[in-house]
């Protein structure tokens, strides 16, 4: 993966002054900025030549670039760095945003809806992409399973997993397992497979089958029917674990028609965009990606803005807008902020705290 995170040393008070009026102008109309539209801020004392001179500073430091042979600079992905993680002021969100979201992130909606309708509110608030993750079970460890029997050849399929998490779900085996069937094969399940993801349990037990025929027996033949209806197997997960809104909301930044297609299939395939998430798991509060720091090609121009959101006090994704290298961060930032810590309430039933 490409990074670029490094950050420049000593750029003095006055240089940056100038640069984060020459960011803010960027970010507001997304024209090169020339010394003479700085020289006329009235916050700006020294002369032309003398901005001209810190630009050139500025330029050599890798912070700003010249797009054309005309005077005015641009901020690059470093300088855009930079900003945010140094001079940018963060607005909070307004008291009728705020509301909004609480309405619509009821704790009476189910996981999926809470999901989808944090994407989309993402979405309509920033008018960018919303993106929003669940923990998928390559994420997920078996911790003990239970099999109930149940009528017309069904199985409740009772999960623990992580630190006391509990999944229910029912499935339909290939035929009616009793229940003496069922507890054996949930505990060679508990036995063999603890603390392993739920996405490795099927393979595990194929591998099992295959090294040990002598134990293909009944037992096996039953946790390998229930073990594919309950667990998935690697790879099937991706897509299924990611939501994403507003894609359409950033056809107008494209430059060009295969950008559109770069872009459109990054969305449609969803597993850059989900691995590129699942590096926030483990990362406390806003996460930020400025174009070639993503490390996929068809991210280059955009910028993501991310942070992770919990459930019963344990990590259960990851949400984030994906827009423009030239976006509002001091507005976007406060909104993913906002919406993380009020889909982790929802999703657990608690007021978040602050």
């Amino acid at each position: 993966m490409r990074q670029v995170r490094q950050l420049p040393e000593n750029v003095d008070e006055r240089a940056q002054h100038l640069f984060k009026m020459l960011v803010e102008h960027y970010l507001k109309d997304g024209n090169p900025v020339g010394s003479k539209t700085l020289a006329a801020s009235r916050d700006i004392t020294v002369s032309s030549a003398t901005i001209r001179n810190i630009m050139v500073d500025l330029e050599t430091r890798g912070l700003v670039t010249s797009p054309h042979t005309s005077a005015g600079r641009v901020p690059t992905h470093q300088g855009l760095r930079f900003f945010v993680e140094s001079l940018i002021s963060v607005s909070p969100m307004e008291a009728d945003a705020v509301r909004h979201l609480h309405r619509e992130l009821s704790p009476d909606l189910g996981p999926t809806e809470l999901v989808e309708s944090a994407s989309q509110l993402l979405s309509h608030l920033t008018h960018m992409a919303g993106v929003v993750t669940v923990r998928r079970p390559e994420q997920v460890s078996l911790r003990q399973v239970e099999f109930l029997h149940l009528s017309g050849g069904r199985v409740l399929v009772i999960l623990v997993v992580n630190d006391h998490e509990v999944q229910n779900r029912v499935i339909h085996p290939d035929r009616d397992y009793t229940e003496a069937e069922l507890t054996r094969a949930a505990n060679y399940i508990n036995a063999e497979f603890f603390g392993q993801s739920l996405s490795g349990i099927r393979a595990g037990i194929l591998d099992s089958m295959r090294g040990d025929k002598d134990r293909l027996n009944a037992l096996m033949e039953t946790a390998l029917d229930v073990a594919s209806k309950a667990f998935p197997s690697e790879g099937e997960e991706d897509e299924d674990g990611c939501v994403v809104s507003g894609e359409t909301n950033l056809l107008d930044s494209l430059p060009s028609i295969e950008a559109v297609r770069e872009l459109y299939d990054a969305f449609a395939h969803k597993s850059a965009i989900v691995h590129l998430l699942d590096r926030c798991l483990d990362s406390d509060g806003i996460q930020l990606f400025i174009g070639e720091e993503s490390g996929y090609r068809a991210l280059d121009d955009y910028s993501l803005v991310t942070a992770r959101y919990q459930a019963n006090g344990q990590v259960a994704g990851v949400l984030g807008v994906v827009g423009p290298t030239r976006m509002a961060y001091e507005k976007v930032i406060p909104v993913v902020d906002v919406t993380a810590r009020l889909l982790g309430a929802a999703m657990d039933h608690r007021s978040p705290e602050g």
